[in-house]
């Protein structure tokens, strides 16, 4: 198939990766298809929904939508004039591009599908765009019904990795337990907990330095003194707005700090390590006992539903060669076998218990760590993901 990607190479443009080009591009290529990629600067269209002033982000957003879209009509046409395009796969948000725009696309009798994977708990992130497309790929099982409710066709697609990419490496063990990935929603609580049950944790990863007292403290001071910059810069009423919320934030935390830094979970700076490039992070699965994994999303633990979602560490670490431990959900169990191939906790109790365990146990880590590496390499690979997919869309 003659196939047109279009999507970021990073879910989070906070940090450098070339995450989506090595699991999603890199494995339709060596399934033989030919990939056409949409050439455009999407980090620029992600930043705008950070943007404070509501009224001139939807005003950007709109005019960015309908920029991106003109652009990607021009090359999809440029490149179905070259050679017929077969497939438009993309990953957009609502914010990248209007619906008009994928509409266009199918009517020159081009499949169109798009990936997305926070269904989970920001589906509204997807609602307007999801319908006009012909399918979506949707990792997250338990949305499969919403997607149909707003008119879209959902195909079940979970996550998976790509194993030319995902291998272990021949190095020590230096490390007993660690976790690569951002620090957010409960994670930092969890890592102090096993921290306070003399478990030597390291965590890497982008915001882990804000739970660092120190930065803590400097972060509190830098707010105090970026507010009154704005008002002085600005000096307009907008600007004394922006300064009045920020000292409102800070003076309604218990301790007088942002939001983003109010939780009372404090870490030692020595255990906190930087964002780790693609290469680093796959390397530390083969230089750690343990890899932690942890399935809440978001900040859902402070609601009432707490939304539990499989992710694509939990075939990464497996893939290369990394012993496992994630928390458990059920869905988990239609891809591994809990205890044999991966271990999975309950709670921040059975972690610590299970990590001192596995810690005594080389051996038996050792069979889980083989056996959930093969189950992975021999059946949770992208290439195996895609051709199920194009089996369900007609396509060859």
């Amino acid at each position: 198939m003659h196939i047109f990607y279009a999507a970021p190479d990073t879910p989070n443009f906070e940090f450098k990766s070339n995450l989506w080009n090595i699991n999603l591009c890199l494995p339709i290529k060596d399934m033989g298809h030919e990939v056409t990629k949409f050439k455009y600067d999407l980090e620029k269209v992600f930043h705008i929904y950070f943007y404070s002033d509501a009224n001139k982000r939807k005003f950007l957003i709109e005019k960015s939508r309908k920029k991106v879209g003109e652009e990607l009509l021009r090359q999809v046409k440029e490149a179905h004039s070259y050679k017929k395009l077969d497939l438009l796969l993309s990953y957009f948000y609502d914010l990248h591009i209007l619906p008009e725009a994928i509409d266009e696309i199918q009517a020159m009798g081009i499949t169109t599908v798009n990936w997305y994977c926070n269904g989970s708990y920001q589906l509204n992130l997807v609602s307007e765009i999801s319908p006009h497309y012909d399918w979506c790929l949707v990792p997250e099982k338990f949305r499969l019904q919403d997607y149909i409710a707003m008119g879209a066709r959902p195909i079940y697609c979970q996550e998976a990795a790509n194993p030319n990419i995902y291998k272990p490496y021949d190095l020590s063990k230096e490390f007993d337990v660690t976790f690569v990935g951002q620090a957010y929603g409960d994670r930092p609580q969890y890592i102090r907990y096993l921290l306070d049950r003399g478990i030597d944790v390291r965590v890497w990863g982008y915001g882990w330095q804000n739970f660092s007292p120190e930065t803590k403290t400097a972060m509190q001071a830098i707010s105090w003194q970026r507010a009154l910059y704005i008002g002085k810069r600005l000096l307009t009423p907008q600007g004394w707005q922006a300064v009045r919320q920020s000292f409102q934030k800070m003076l309604s935390s218990p301790s007088g700090e942002q939001d983003s830094f109010s939780t009372t979970v404090a870490l030692p700076p020595e255990i906190l390590g930087s964002t780790l490039s693609d290469l680093e992070m796959i390397q530390m699965y083969s230089r750690s006992k343990i890899n932690l994994g942890f399935s809440t999303c978001g900040n859902t633990h402070l609601t009432d539903q707490r939304i539990l979602q499989v992710r694509l560490r939990d075939f990464e670490v497996p893939m290369s060669g990394g012993f496992y431990m994630v928390e458990y959900m059920e869905e988990l169990e239609e891809f591994f076998e809990i205890g044999k191939e991966i271990v999975c906790y309950t709670d921040p109790e059975d972690l610590a218990d299970k990590i001192r365990y596995y810690l005594a146990h080389d051996e038996e880590r050792e069979r889980i760590r083989l056996a959930g590496m093969q189950r992975a390499r021999s059946e949770h690979t992208w290439h195996k993901r895609f051709e199920m997919a194009f089996q369900q869309m007609g396509l060859s």
